[in-house]
C-alpha cells in the first residue's frame, strides 16, 4: 500500500495522523500508539511495519498530547538575554549536556534582558507544558512570578543570587564583584576611576558597588558613562572618547560592565596613542575567551560558566528525583584574573 501525500495545492487541516500510520502498516491506531510509546509490548514484525510507515510518511508523534496524558513533556525551557553571547551559550552547553543525558530536550528563547519580552516568552513556553524552567536573573515582574509559581514545576534562576528564589538559584554576588574590582584597583595604586556600564540591571549593581567602595577608599567619585543597550566593542570605544572629552585624568582605572566594552576601550586607547596601563587601566567582566589575547591582556572577573551550567542542571536533576530538602541557593563565586591592562 503506497502512501499518497495530500495535494500541496489544497489547504490541509492537519498532517499525517496515527490513523494514517495504522492504515499504512495494516494495524489498529491503538497498536501504533503502543509501538511508538512502549515498543517492547509489540512483536518485532509489527514494530518494523509501523516504523516503515513512519519513515515513509515523515510522521512525528504529538508529544504535547502524550504530555497531557502523562503529565510529562520531557522539555526544559531556557530563557537567556542573548543566544549569541558566549557568556550564555557556553553556560547553556554545559547545562544541556547534563539535562539531555537525562532524556530532556532544551527549548530556548532570547529575552534581550527586557521584562516584557521575558513575560511573553515565559507565557509561550509554559503553554508547551515544560517540566522545568531555567531563567536568567532573579529580578522578575509580579506576573512572571505568579505564572512560574502557579506552574508548580522546578525553576532555576541563574547568574544571580537571592535569599527568596522562586524555587532555587545558581549564581554569584554582583555587588561583591564590584567590591572586588574596587579593592583590586586601590591595592594596585589607582586613585581615580571611571565606570562604563551597559543597560542591564545586574551591570548597574556591579557599577554601584564599585563606585561606593572605590569612593570610600580613595576619597574620589568615579566618573560614569552609562548606556541603555547591551555592551559592544563600539560602545566601549564611544565611552572612552566621551570620558576623555569630559577631561578624565590620565592614570585612572576604568571598570567596564563587560569584556566587550573593555575591548572597545583598548581599541580606542590604541587609536589615540594612549598606553595601557600607563595612561589608563582597564578591568572587564566575564573573562571571555578573547580576554587573554588582547593587547595588553585584559584584567577581568571570571565566572566559571561551565560550573554555572552544570550546577544549574544538577539542581534540576535533584528536583526531578525528588531529593529531600534540596539546596535553594548555590553560590559558585568568581575570580579576578589579573593581566596586563591593570
Amino acid at each position: 500500500m503506497a502512501f499518497r501525500p495530500a495535494d500541496p495545492r489544497k489547504p490541509r487541516h492537519g498532517g499525517v495522523t496515527m490513523a494514517d500510520i495504522g492504515r499504512l502498516a495494516g494495524v489498529t491506531q491503538v497498536t501504533v500508539s503502543r509501538a511508538l510509546s512502549t515498543p517492547e509490548k509489540v512483536s518485532a514484525e509489527t514494530l518494523e511495519r509501523v516504523r516503515n510507515a513512519v519513515r515513509q510518511t515523515g510522521y512525528v508523534p504529538n508529544a504535547l498530547a502524550g504530555a497531557l496524558a502523562s503529565s510529562k513533556s520531557n522539555l526544559v525551557s531556557a530563557l537567556v538575554p542573548s543566544i549569541t553571547n558566549v557568556v550564555y551559550s557556553s553556560m547553556l552547553h554545559a547545562f544541556s549536556e547534563i539535562v539531555r543525558g537525562r532524556g530532556y530536550q532544551i527549548m530556548v528563547s532570547e529575552t534581550g534582558a527586557d521584562a516584557e519580552r521575558e513575560e511573553q516568552a515565559i507565557a509561550a513556553h509554559l503553554s508547551r507544558r515544560p517540566d522545568a524552567v531555567l531563567l536568567t536573573g532573579v529580578k522578575h515582574g509580579p506576573a512572571v512570578r505568579r505564572m512560574l509559581v502557579n506552574a508548580a514545576i522546578p525553576v532555576v534562576e541563574i547568574w544571580d543570587l537571592t535569599d527568596t528564589p522562586i524555587d532555587c538559584c545558581v549564581g554569584f554576588s554582583h555587588a561583591e564583584t564590584g567590591h572586588a574590582a574596587a579593592d583590586f584597583a586601590i591595592e594596585a595604586g589607582y586613585r581615580q576611576a571611571a565606570t562604563i556600564t551597559a543597560g542591564d540591571e545586574r551591570a548597574r549593581r556591579r557599577r554601584d558597588a564599585f563606585t561606593a567602595r572605590f569612593g570610600k577608599l580613595s576619597g574620589t567619585v568615579p566618573l560614569a558613562v552609562d548606556f541603555d543597550h547591551s555592551a559592544s566593542l563600539g560602545s566601549g570605544r564611544q565611552a572612552l572618547a566621551q570620558l576623555l572629552e569630559q577631561g578624565a585624568p590620565k592614570g585612572m582605572v576604568i571598570f567596564c560592565s563587560s569584556d566587550q566594552s573593555a575591548q572597545g576601550v583598548l581599541v580606542e586607547a590604541a587609536a589615540r596613542g594612549l598606553s595601557v596601563p600607563g595612561d589608563i587601566a582597564v578591568i572587564g567582566f566575564g573573562d571571555q575567551e578573547f580576554a587573554a589575547s588582547t593587547e595588553p591582556g585584559l584584567t577581568s572577573i571570571r565566572i566559571d560558566r561551565h560550573v554555572l551550567g552544570s550546577v544549574a542542571a544538577n539542581a534540576l536533576v535533584d528536583r526531578f528525583a525528588g531529593a529531600e530538602a534540596p539546596e535553594t541557593v548555590h553560590d559558585i563565586g568568581f575570580e579576578l584574573i589579573r593581566r596586563g591592562s591593570a
